[in-house]
């Protein structure tokens, strides 16, 4: 779509006062608040052609105008400033994540905090991905009442364990022969890597006697699969985002809390960033999401590594925000806990 210099300036015009006021823009506002050197019977021209193009309209309790998702995604892809942050947050968020000697999931949980208390809005961050981590070893453990402990060490500084049942007798010789050959055969590869292609690799073996590859074989999936808890996210800013003029109706607190409630949505919605190139930050606004729930809603999302292991961090609050500041916010806490986590796994 092309705009012309004076509809584009009008539509900034648009979008920014009502992100600072909540209120809908009129073409007066507009010729006393911008020195634009028109006049209000050309700003309301220009703005009905704007609304005729479905980047304002025109609420029936107000003579202003307001932005739409298509004018949101215009202003945002084109005509708003370079996000920047200031000394200031930049500085508040270097201080409150530089927990080296912290566990990670405390720093992960310190960074929803704070993105959610700088942006003043709905903040989650996942926990990293182990997808296309490299497995550096498997140490298999015989534990009582014929359970066997599988310990994955992966290159990211994760260790996950997986407990299976057997109903073979299981030699420790035996064990620690599997255990090497298993080594072997898939350690250097990523876990996606290895539950494509291990049965595969192991294919010689299956029928072999002590059972332990064959048990493997049996569990592929449950030992190399990304675990699906919905407590692997921290979400924060619950206070924060309650202070919008959106969240005055009993009707739209409901939903914000029936979405925080569903964190089974929250994660798919993260899984669906996780994609993203390091650099990428995702804007999505409105109705571009997925989910009915959200079309109320932007959602700010970018990526972070922990070694190679990668996980989501990003923020939800109503479509009526400050894109500049939350994309700057977002994708310097995306880049400090890349940081951080980074050192941390090199200390």
């Amino acid at each position: 779509m092309e705009l012309s210099e004076r509809e584009k300036n009008i539509l900034r015009c648009v979008v920014q006062n009502f992100v600072l006021t909540a209120n809908p823009v009129g073409s007066r506002v507009i010729s006393k608040k911008f020195e634009l050197g028109l006049s209000p019977a050309t700003i309301r021209n220009v703005m009905s052609d704007l609304e005729s193009m479905g980047l304002i309209y025109h609420p029936h309790t107000s003579a202003g105008r307001v932005p739409t998702d298509k004018g949101y995604r215009f202003y945002v892809d084109l005509l708003m400033d370079t996000p920047h942050l200031t000394a200031h947050e930049r500085k508040s968020i270097d201080k409150g994540i530089a927990l080296d000697s912290e566990p990670d999931d405390e720093i992960l949980k310190t960074a929803s905090n704070i993105l959610g208390r700088i942006s003043s809005q709905l903040a989650m961050v996942s926990y990293p991905s182990i997808n296309k981590s490299v497995l550096e070893k498997i140490q298999l453990v015989k534990l009582p009442h014929n359970v066997l402990m599988v310990i994955l060490s992966l290159k990211s500084g994760i260790i996950r364990t997986i407990s299976l049942e057997f109903s073979i007798e299981l030699e420790s010789r035996k064990l620690e022969q599997a255990q090497s050959i298993i080594n072997e055969r898939i350690a250097g590869l990523t876990l996606l890597e290895i539950k494509k292609t291990f049965v595969e690799r192991f294919e010689d073996l299956k029928n072999e006697k002590s059972g332990v590859v064959r048990l493997f074989l049996n569990s592929v999936e449950k030992i190399f699969s990304e675990e699906k808890e919905t407590d692997k996210v921290h979400i924060s800013g619950m206070g924060n985002i309650f202070k919008s003029p959106e969240f005055k109706s009993a009707e739209n607190i409901q939903g914000i809390i029936e979405l925080m409630e569903d964190k089974e949505i929250i994660l798919h919605i993260l899984d669906r960033a996780k994609e993203m190139s390091d650099d990428e930050i995702m804007v999505s606004i409105g109705a571009e999401n997925v989910y009915d729930k959200l079309n109320d809603y932007s959602l700010i999302t970018a990526s972070y590594k922990s070694g190679d292991a990668g996980g989501v961090l990003g923020m939800i609050g109503p479509r009526r925000m400050n894109y500049s500041r939350m994309i700057a916010i977002v994708g310097y806490m995306s880049k400090m806990l890349t940081e951080v986590l980074s050192k941390k796994l090199q200390d």
